[in-house]
């Protein structure tokens, strides 16, 4: 029997650890792109850590909405990644904007 945090990513309470590795980026500069933010991510050490981004675009605007998804390689990437960038404000772009990480639910990439 599954235990009822396993689907929803939350580690069991046997092993204390950690697992999720889907994260939300939020408050994203409206002005980035897919490329402008893999840009970030690699120059800022996490190059070859993601497997999968997700940069919902505004097909009008040509806009990002100011979100992504990340999904990173392991747990300890993971709580780097949360480190890194939550409360992060050296966008490429000029902003205001102040990042803020938090974990992608109910879905996690593992």
């Amino acid at each position: 029997v599954a235990e009822a945090g396993a689907c929803s990513g939350e580690a069991s309470a046997e092993d204390g650890e950690e697992r999720r590795t889907t994260v939300m980026l939020r408050n994203l500069p409206n002005d980035y792109s897919r490329q402008t933010l893999l840009d970030m991510l690699d120059m800022d050490g996490f190059a070859g850590l993601y497997d999968f981004i997700y940069l919902p675009i505004d097909f009008k605007t040509q806009a990002c909405l100011g979100y992504a998804f990340v999904n990173l390689t392991r747990p300890d990437v993971a709580a780097a990644f949360w480190a890194k960038f939550d409360g992060y404000t050296d966008w490429a772009v000029p902003s205001k904007k102040i990042g803020k990480v938090t974990w992608s639910g109910p879905h996690q990439g593992w």
